[in-house]
Order: structure tokens, then sequence, then C-alpha cells
């Protein structure tokens, strides 16, 4: 098990990534939402903590993730799954903000929280990818149950497999995640395995974040 803490800086966000995440695209928001956002982040990196976590297998545990997502781990010689999480500072951050009922500051935190889970998750990627460059293997993509057929309620069976050091995090009944910025998943390992282009064209969930960000519809 492998698991670390993270300061906002060592995320490595632009300012881009959260515009897009708005909804901004390429353009940039209005000078009164720049100045909240900066704002924002300016309170936030003083205090917040992201969190990864991860353990590798040889086997994989009897999921069932669906044939894209077992497609695209064909070929791995072990597994990695991972538990990411902007952290519970940020949750209760986002609730007293709610509170408070500023509805722009409501929404650039929303915005602002997926991109820090997305940020910690790319930075679990780069530790994974250290710990097996001396076996000469390499990573695929990272997959998470409610995404291309694989459903949800899997954390069930995720989860336990961490023996409690979730980073924090824990699972409602409905098997969502608390906090509710985090990501968590599987992604295999091996010689003969590569990260690709997330295929869009092969899932059919309209709502996914990656179709949204690469995909505009």
């Amino acid at each position: 098990m492998t698991q670390k803490t993270l300061t906002y800086e060592q995320l490595g966000i632009d300012p881009v990534d959260m515009y897009e995440a708005m909804g901004y695209g390429g353009a940039l928001p209005d000078e009164a939402t720049l100045s909240e956002t900066q704002a924002i982040v300016d309170e936030v990196r003083r205090w917040l903590r992201p969190q990864f976590c991860f353990l590798m297998m040889r086997e994989l545990p009897a999921f069932e993730m669906g044939k894209i997502i077992e497609h695209q781990l064909k070929g791995s010689e072990a597994y990695c799954l991972f538990i990411c999480t902007g952290g519970v500072e940020y949750e209760a951050y986002q609730q007293r903000l709610k509170q408070e009922g500023d509805m722009v500051r409501v929404f650039i935190a929303d915005s602002l929280g997926s991109v820090i889970a997305e940020k910690c998750a790319d930075q679990m990627e780069r530790a994974v990818q250290e710990s097996i460059d001396k076996l000469g293997w390499h990573h695929t993509n990272r997959f998470s149950p409610g995404y291309c057929g694989w459903h949800v309620s899997q954390q069930q069976q995720l989860f336990p497999l961490f023996e409690g050091k979730t980073c924090g995090v824990r699972l409602t009944e409905g098997s969502l995640m608390v906090p509710i910025k985090s990501v968590s998943g599987v992604m295999g390992v091996g010689r003969n395995v590569s990260r690709q282009d997330y295929t869009c064209g092969l899932c059919d969930f309209e709502k996914c974040y990656k179709r949204k960000l690469k995909f505009p519809r």
C-alpha cells in the first residue's frame, strides 16, 4: 500500500483547467468571476491536503466491469487499485459555502473540487509509474466504477480491499464516495499495456467527464 498527502502546488493546476471545468471552454470568465475564482484559490491553497493511496494486486478481484474495461485491461500483468480525494477539509469547505448561500462561490468551489480530484489522480498515476519503472512496465488508463459499464455499486467490492486505509473516503449506502470530490478505480500495469487517448467512441455513457472535455455537445 502506498499513500501520499499533497499540497495545492503539487497538483499543478492551471487556471485553464478551472475555466474548462466551469464550462468556459477556451474563453475566460468575466472579471468578477476571475477575481472570485482567484480569491477561492488563494483561500484553499493555504490548507488543502489532497491524498491518494494505491495498492498492487497480481490477480484482479471478481469485478463485473463490462467488456469495454476488460478489453482495455487485457494484457496486464498486475493491477493497481486506487483512491484519490480532495480531502475531508475541502468537503467541509463546500458545505460551509452552501450554508452561506453564495451560489457563485458554491459553483466555483464545485468546479475547482473536480479539478483537484482529477489532478490528484494524475499525481497518483505518476507515482505508480515511478514504482514500476524499474520493471520496464507501463500502465493503462484509469477506470472507475460508474463509467464504461462498470456499475457504481461495485465500489462496495473495491473499498474493502484497502482494509480501512482509504484516505478518509467512505461510501454511502448508494455507493457514492464522501468526500464527493474523490476518484477511485483500477489501472492495469505490465510490459505490454499503455495509456491511450480515451476512446469515447466505444462507450455510450453521455455524461462522462472525459466526453464533456474532449467532445463538447
